[in-house]
């Protein structure tokens, strides 16, 4: 198998395997492709082409082959590409070609300039200008074996203010030496993101920002600053780079590059000014509408804050450094101290929040941009732009905005389906993506007849919810028996929308969607199973020693009793001794039923059924009498520990009631959220229920 270390190797196996079979005619181009008019000859090319892919696909693995788009029709283009890809030598440029005679003597040369190189690496100012005043031209020179001159280096290593010093002496064509690998020094002024060396070189010489480097496949400076995630030096470079060279492929390249990297004021501009660029392939052959599908991150659906985060997130205006702020500002120059304290919680609190939500906005506006375009282009251009990839890969990540803002645009796109015939609401099923699915409850009489649509292989959407969810979706949910009752929920929810006739329905290895089910699930079945035996198992082990201490301290009470068979202390500390009392008879009560309620889950038959309210309420009622048997145990023994020390040892009462709430906090930390996240998954909304909304789409 191809790997980034066995290239070689595999070439040469690869070759020899060709070889043997008689294939590497087809693959090296000596046997080129027959005119289709000599049928025979042709057909038996296409045989040994065929037979060659397959040996080139098997030989480097899918996840490698698929890379190469245009590989899948010629053997000879997919090695070429593999060569070229995996194996690829730096580039020149003309010029560098043209001084070949001359590379033995500035291989020399650079060792004439080694003192100069070491003073720029150890940032010695001083050494550097002495050695200049006595040597001008060295400003020039290229002092390492890679090409670099002065200016590189000092970029390379870190000294920007060494760089500007030498900016400042150099001539503007001087500006526009590349090293070895094809790299001005605006080029790596952007990779460093030294925004103000930037602008001085660009000062110098204005030209240098529409000057390709060969260091990054040949890219603008602002397009290598977008790469490597500089958004100062973006903004700049945008700013002075001439829009003219921003459109086709490059202009595609960069708005890539600004979405990858989060700088979608930049790109938004950009979209704004040329929308044809959402749709047009970049150099890689990537979409803006693929980049986006994969950042879950840039959109609100796929940021989870906490609850006072959420409030600020919905109280925040945002606004982009393009522009002013929204609403007016008010100065009051004389509370600096008040300016202070509102600028340190602004910087602590809320400008994350603030960036975060200007990310969500830009990135929804560029979606819609997107969209717009869209819904002029054909079938085919559709299909080259692989639409259906791109949607499966969107509802993968539970993307809502990126389904809503293509409905808005192109709302008989839920009819389209992909080539295994499933449509969005498929997806959304099969990826357990509720916000998604959940959209369908928009669509009124549609719903049903969307309701009835089969894919290729006879599944209905009963059938679709039927199948096991991916690990990723599972993992979000605590313990193997929540995640079938969670499978459960999904069923009956989509079963809840299906004509009866489909219930009985037959797919194509004629399972019905109940049958279907049952075989997909029958492993999560018996670790959820397992997981309820161990977790009753060990908790009923706490209830019944709980049950048993305070049992036995029913009757052995402290103080001791009178003559008269009632407790001494009954008549001297009453409060204090109901207290005691009160709290033992709670904790035996609580503690004895969480033990029934464990016993029950113990001997429960486990059908597929009972995950979904029958086990999961007697695990919620025994955890529940668990914990509280465990709070009243505490203060059993806290009001004990006062009847007995409260007149002599007072002081001794209250570090030790502090301690015993060490248990109770500990098992609130440790079983708590367990108990919150069941009531909330059988008792609450449920995962549809907060999702469920009418749609606000253009024309429903």
């Amino acid at each position: 198998m191809l790997t980034e270390e066995n290239y070689e190797d595999w070439k040469v196996c690869l070759k020899h395997y060709l070889v043997g079979h008689g294939l590497w005619g087809v693959v090296s181009g000596k046997e080129p492709e027959p005119s289709k008019d000599k049928k025979q000859e042709h057909e038996e090319w296409k045989k040994k082409n065929a037979l060659a892919l397959h040996a080139i696909q098997l030989s480097c693995g899918p996840a490698t082959y698929a890379k190469f788009k245009e590989a899948h029709i010629c053997a000879r283009v997919a090695w070429n590409h593999l060569a070229e890809k995996i194996k690829r030598p730096h580039k020149f440029k003309e010029h560098d070609h043209e001084e070949e005679n001359h590379v033995e003597d500035e291989a020399r040369e650079y060792l004439n300039y080694g003192y100069l190189y070491k003073a720029i690496e150890e940032g010695k100012c001083h050494s550097i200008k002495s050695f200049l005043e006595q040597d001008p031209n060295a400003v020039r020179a290229r002092v390492s074996s890679h090409r670099d001159t002065g200016l590189h280096i000092a970029i390379l290593v870190g000294h920007i203010k060494i760089a500007e010093e030498l900016v400042k002496k150099m001539q503007p064509q001087d500006l526009e030496l590349i090293n070895e690998y094809g790299a001005t020094a605006l080029s790596l002024a952007a990779i460093s993101g030294a925004t103000k060396l930037a602008k001085a070189i660009v000062e110098k010489n204005p030209k240098l920002v529409s000057m390709e480097n060969d260091h990054d496949d040949g890219q603008l400076p602002v397009i290598v600053a977008a790469l490597y995630g500089q958004k100062r030096t973006v903004r700049y470079l945008y700013k002075v780079t001439s829009k003219d060279e921003l459109q086709g492929e490059r202009g595609a390249t960069l708005l890539n590059c600004l979405i990858t990297a989060e700088i979608f004021d930049v790109a938004s501009m950009l979209l704004k000014r040329y929308p044809h660029l959402g749709v047009t392939p970049d150099h890689n052959g990537d979409y803006t509408l693929r980049i986006l599908a994969h950042k879950p991150s840039a959109f609100p659906s796929g940021t989870k804050l906490v609850l006072w985060k959420k409030w600020i997130y919905s109280c925040v205006m945002v606004h982009s450094p393009w522009e002013s702020p929204r609403g007016s500002q008010t100065s009051h120059e004389d509370d600096s101290i008040g300016n202070a304290l509102v600028g340190l919680i602004y910087w602590c609190y809320i400008k994350h929040i603030h960036d975060r939500k200007l990310v969500h906005d830009e990135a929804v506006k560029l979606l819609s941009c997107i969209f717009k375009e869209i819904r002029h282009m054909s079938k085919s251009q559709l299909e080259k732009m692989e639409i259906d990839k791109v949607l499966y890969e969107a509802i993968k990540h539970g993307i809502v905005e990126f389904v809503v803002e293509i409905l808005k645009f192109t709302p008989e796109i839920i009819w389209r389906k992909d080539k295994k015939g499933r449509t969005i609401f498929a997806h959304a099923i099969v990826l357990r993506q509720e916000k998604i699915f959940s959209l369908i409850y928009g669509l009124g009489t549609q719903r049903c007849i969307m309701a009835r649509r089969h894919d290729v292989f006879g599944n209905n959407y009963l059938h679709l919810a039927a199948k096991l969810s991916p690990q990723s979706q599972l993992d979000r949910v605590s313990g193997a028996a929540l995640q079938m009752q969670r499978e459960l929920q999904w069923f009956k929810e989509v079963e809840s929308i299906v004509q009866p006739k489909l219930k009985e329905d037959m797919n194509d290895n004629k399972k019905t969607p109940s049958t279907l089910f049952t075989d997909e699930h029958k492993v999560l079945a018996r670790e959820g199973e397992r997981w309820m035996k161990n977790t009753a198992g060990s908790s009923m082990i706490v209830g019944t020693l709980i049950s048993a201490v305070m049992f036995t301290t029913a009757f052995t009470i402290p103080g001791g009793n009178s003559q008269s068979g009632l407790p001494i202390l009954l008549e001297t500390q009453t409060k204090a001794f109901l207290i005691f009392m009160i709290s033992n008879a709670l904790s035996m009560f609580t503690s004895s039923t969480s033990i029934l309620m464990f016993l029950g889950i113990l001997t429960a038959r486990y059908a597929e059924a009972d995950f979904l309210n029958s086990l999961p309420t007697k695990l919620v009622i025994g955890l529940a009498c668990l914990f509280f048997s465990i709070v009243t145990m505490m203060v059993s023994f806290g009001a004990a520990i006062y009847l007995m020390l409260n007149k002599q040892l007072t002081w001794v009462f209250y570090p030790i009631v502090a301690l015993a709430t060490v248990p109770v906090a500990f098992f609130s930390l440790l079983q708590f959220p367990l108990l919150v996240e069941m009531i909330n998954r059988t008792y609450g909304s449920g995962i549809f229920g907060n999702s469920k909304r009418k749609l606000s789409w253009c024309g429903l």
